[in-house]
């Protein structure tokens, strides 16, 4: 897998750790209740970068695939596979590559997690970013807590990245049964922003939340997304949704944040706040009926090693994603204004 990014400014300080890091905790392979493959994700730097920093031209990265099994693929390369690209692909173009779902798969989001490390060191340049991203559901249970009232430090600290330890334990034990059934679980990641400076976004079409609900919605498996108070904040009345500004010391802010930190398409300095759903994983361990490329009608059992719940490493493409919206409307931001 590859990736080039173009638009980085020189100077920018980047070693293939501050990448490494964010790839870590996005490979396969991290424990029980992801897939057993296990590609140690090593990121090579091939252009764009000399005596550890940007040099302003395009910036190639090269993550090997080490533990690839194609031949897992031969018993399906004439069917597809219920909610899958499989057929949608043979039709637009007439070919696929059937040996792991190609630019279908998710495992392209390791280029996107290569760039979003590089997106986040720009914008740690010049603004207190955090781009904290967490499980907050999986399938029926889910954290009740506002993302204020936990540490989401602890985020890491279990193999479900919830904050909350009780929590976390009961969505492990279910993905552990689905697993077991050869099913598979859906959930909610929630992700917040602070730290953001005001006046990130760009008016009409290329408002801060548009930019943010096209990133996260091209995320493979994602089927949703809310920003802010979202559909709840369809109870509301105007008098009740309304975030009004104080004087907080030299800034000005919000006494509440519905708006989720975005108001006119426009970032306020407020905590930015959304939250992404991801439908279960399509590949499951059972049998399933389904049609071949004959228009036969079959009984398909795939092969192979999948994640029973693509949460868990969903946190870090959630987050890598973020940076990168962020950092396109940051350069943005420096034409708008002398």
């Amino acid at each position: 897998m590859g990736v080039v990014i173009d638009g980085c400014p020189a100077g920018v300080e980047i070693s293939a750790s501050d990448i490494q890091e964010a790839l870590d905790r996005r490979r396969p392979g991290q424990s029980a209740i992801t897939t057993p493959r296990n590609e140690a994700d090593q990121v090579e730097i091939l252009s764009g970068v000399f005596e550890g920093k940007s040099l302003g031209s395009p910036i190639s990265l090269l993550i090997a695939n080490t533990d690839q099994k194609s031949k897992d693929y031969s018993h399906i390369k004439d069917a597809y596979r219920p909610s899958h690209a499989d057929f949608t692909y043979q039709k637009k173009y007439g070919i696929r590559d059937y040996r792991g779902g190609g630019r279908a798969s998710a495992r392209e989001t390791v280029g996107r997690v290569a760039a979003g490390a590089i997106a986040l060191k720009l914008l740690k340049t010049t603004m207190p970013l955090k781009v904290q991203a967490f499980v907050s559901s999986i399938s029926g249970i889910q954290v009740r807590r506002s993302y204020t009232e936990l540490d989401l430090s602890l985020t890491d600290s279990n193999i479900v990245r919830c904050p909350d330890e009780v929590i976390a334990k009961q969505m492990i034990a279910l993905i552990e049964e689905a697993k077991s059934a050869g099913d598979s679980l859906g959930g909610i990641i929630t992700c917040v922003v602070s730290g953001c400076e005001v006046g990130l976004g760009e008016p009409v079409f290329n408002k801060l939340e548009a930019q943010l609900a096209k990133a996260m919605l091209s995320i493979p498996a994602v089927k949703g997304f809310e920003i802010g108070s979202g559909f709840g904040g369809t109870l509301l009345k105007g008098s009740e949704h309304n975030d009004a500004f104080i004087k907080d010391g030299d800034k000005i802010g919000t006494r509440t944040n519905n708006s989720g930190g975005i108001q006119g398409g426009i970032s306020n300095g407020m905590d930015i706040y959304f939250r992404v759903a991801f439908k279960p994983t399509a590949t499951i361990m059972q049998k399933q009926a389904s049609v071949n490329k004959s228009g036969e009608e079959i009984t398909l059992e795939v092969k192979g090693r999948h994640d029973p719940c693509v949460l868990p490493r969903a946190v870090p493409i959630v987050e890598a994603m973020t940076n990168l919206v962020l950092a396109d409307l940051y350069l943005q931001q420096k034409l708008s204004k002398i």
